[in-house]
């Protein structure tokens, strides 16, 4: 058996008994990742990390990700509530990790962007409170889903930029948080 890289990852979804292979084929910007997934290239674009939770868009649907254990051969993720076993392969692992790391950054950035084009249907906080990184700030609707959009850093809510019922584009600047 050749050895095909530490790109290489095998994973299993909830009670499915066989194994998924994918591969981790380069990353890009705006936190994106060119993963080949049984035989099909496909990118992941990461929205929110850290504290062992992930959001990510896949095929223009957002997942909510978060990491049960991680032990030395393999990580047990719950994605959108189903039980999923990753085999550890360096790269992916290195990846998650770096992931995790880059959930820290921005910490210089005052404005709180919208990832994904959507509607504003409640603003969860008022200007001139005292935000914590992860707070619920505004939540938006796409594709029939709501998501939630948290603050990226602590700090005080300066202002927010949208109205309820506004249609927001990705990248679009909803709050500011200084």
């Amino acid at each position: 058996m050749e050895d095909k890289g530490d790109g290489l990852m095998e994973f299993k979804i909830g009670d499915l008994s066989q194994m998924i292979g994918g591969e981790v084929l380069r990353t890009g910007e705006n936190n994106s990742i060119l993963v080949n997934i049984g035989g099909k290239e496909r990118t992941i674009r990461l929205l929110k990390t850290g504290g062992g939770e992930f959001e990510f868009i896949l095929d223009n649907t957002f997942h909510h990700a978060k990491i049960l254990q991680s032990g030395s051969a393999e990580v047990k993720l719950m994605l959108d509530g189903q039980p999923i076993t990753v085999k550890k392969h360096s790269k992916l692992t290195e990846v998650l990790e770096k992931a995790s790391a880059l959930g820290g950054s921005g910490g210089g950035d005052r404005n709180l962007a919208s990832q994904i084009p959507g509607r504003v249907v409640n603003i969860a906080a008022q200007p001139g409170t005292e935000v914590k990184k992860g707070d619920v700030v505004v939540v938006l609707e796409s594709m029939k889903m709501q998501v939630a959009v948290k603050a990226h850093k602590d700090g005080t809510l300066k202002e927010i930029k949208v109205k309820q019922g506004a249609s927001v584009s990705r990248n679009d600047v909803l709050a500011v948080i200084e």
